[in-house]
């Protein structure tokens, strides 16, 4: 099956770009880390790497460059909590379904589309954090190293590592497994030790555990040797968690981050900013709650819950990464639009545009380990760079407004 979905994507497009030497002229250089804007830059970059930044004055006019005098340059962006290769139809919940009519082979298709959406929307880096079937991703990983398909770095997860059930529930006991598709069960030292050698086996870079979605959750002694096992291959873990009990024993057995996090408490909030945990909120506006097809009510308390949890982790000062986690594209919109609207409510937490702008640069190159290769313009890191028509500073949905997507010295869009 692995090999079908590698000829499909060989078959779906052809990609001929390398990693090639530029300059760019930039009007309005951002640096995430302070906020200031620099004007009137050159940015010489040689094999995917920034080479050089200087100032109009040195840029001989005679020169081949990139004209981006008028736009307003940042690093590549980051999502942090990503799933490529799910769509669920507009108010519909019936992932069960799902499973059952979709290929891999389908699935790999439509994750490389929404792979090339996310690059050219200006995400140069995400985490891909499962729900893929069979490790679909892992072929759409290698089709993109191979330039077969584009799409920006991935960061992933393999298959998800939950307590018996995974996530799902009600599955009765003849279709016993049912889960396995997209979940291990892991209920032991043991069996996580299994897991996550076979997650690497198969192309993970980081590793996710889901805890308290059913009735039990992974004690922080469990969740320390899932850390230190997945630490001896240099990989992070993360966790799914909702609610305090289980974040809790995650943060205390040393997680880099928690997504989610919707019930959190104050106290765990506090906890988890001693700790060092980032928070991947996955602040999903009342629109894509709304597209679950739960009623109305529903979504807007879910959407009240997000929204205060997300003020209130802004406030104590918790760290935070920028994570979409949207599985069903709204109405008249592809997955890219259906994640820029997750920055409505960013806004409506008036958190800064700035630290929005952190949450997706240097802050989430932090969570993933990457922070001395990108989340920043400076010498030596990769060209992953991201033009915008309009300042986001001024306003964050800014974003959405791309003029030009570098990633590792290549033009893509």
């Amino acid at each position: 099956m692995r090999t079908v979905i590698t000829l499909l994507l060989l078959m779906f497009i052809n990609v001929t770009a390398i990693a090639q030497n530029a300059t760019l002229k930039v009007g309005h250089l951002i640096n995430p880390v302070t906020g200031t804007i620099s004007e009137n830059k050159v940015i010489k970059i040689e094999n995917g790497k920034i080479k050089a930044i200087s100032n109009y004055e040195d840029l001989n006019e005679s020169m081949d460059f990139i004209d981006l005098s008028d736009a307003w340059v940042t690093p590549g962006l980051i999502d942090c909590h990503v799933h490529l290769t799910i769509n669920l139809e507009y108010g519909k919940f019936d992932i069960y379904r799902k499973y059952l009519e979709d290929s891999n082979a389908y699935r790999a298709l439509f994750g490389a589309e929404n792979a090339k959406q996310l690059l050219y929307g200006g995400f140069t880096t995400i985490k891909e954090i499962g729900s893929d079937g069979d490790y679909i991703t892992a072929d759409i990983i290698k089709a993109i190293d191979n330039k077969l398909v584009e799409g920006p770095t991935i960061i992933y997860a393999g298959k998800i590592i939950a307590p018996y059930g995974g996530q799902l529930k009600n599955i009765n006991s003849t279709h016993e497994g049912f889960w396995n598709y997209e979940f291990i069960d892991a209920d032991s030292k043991d069996e996580i030790r299994k897991a996550i050698r076979k997650n690497i086996y198969n192309g993970a870079s980081c590793i996710k555990l889901v805890s308290g979605d059913q009735n039990y959750f992974y004690s922080k002694e469990e969740i320390r040797f899932a850390v230190d096992e997945a630490k001896k291959s240099g990989l992070k873990v993360t966790v799914h968690a909702l609610n305090d009990d289980a974040a809790k024993e995650a943060i205390l057995g040393g997680v880099a981050a928690i997504e989610h996090g919707i019930f959190l408490s104050d106290e765990t909030l506090q906890l988890m900013k001693e700790n060092d945990v980032f928070l991947v909120g996955t602040d999903l506006s009342l629109e894509n709650w709304l597209a679950y097809g739960i009623p109305k009510e529903e979504a807007h308390y879910m959407y009240q819950k997000t929204l205060d949890r997300l003020k209130r982790a802004y406030s104590i000062g918790v760290k935070m990464a920028f994570g979409t986690d949207v599985i069903i594209d709204l109405k008249n919109k592809n997955r890219l639009e259906s994640n820029y609207e997750i920055l409505k409510t960013w806004k409506e937490a008036k958190v800064p545009a700035l630290k929005i702008l952190q949450s997706m640069t240097i802050d989430a190159a932090e969570l993933l380990g990457v922070e001395n290769t990108v989340g920043k313009i400076e010498i030596g890191y990769d060209a992953d760079i991201v033009a915008f028509k309009s300042n986001p500073l001024e306003d964050i949905e800014n974003i959405s407004l791309v003029k030009l997507v570098i990633k590792q010295g290549v033009v893509q869009h």
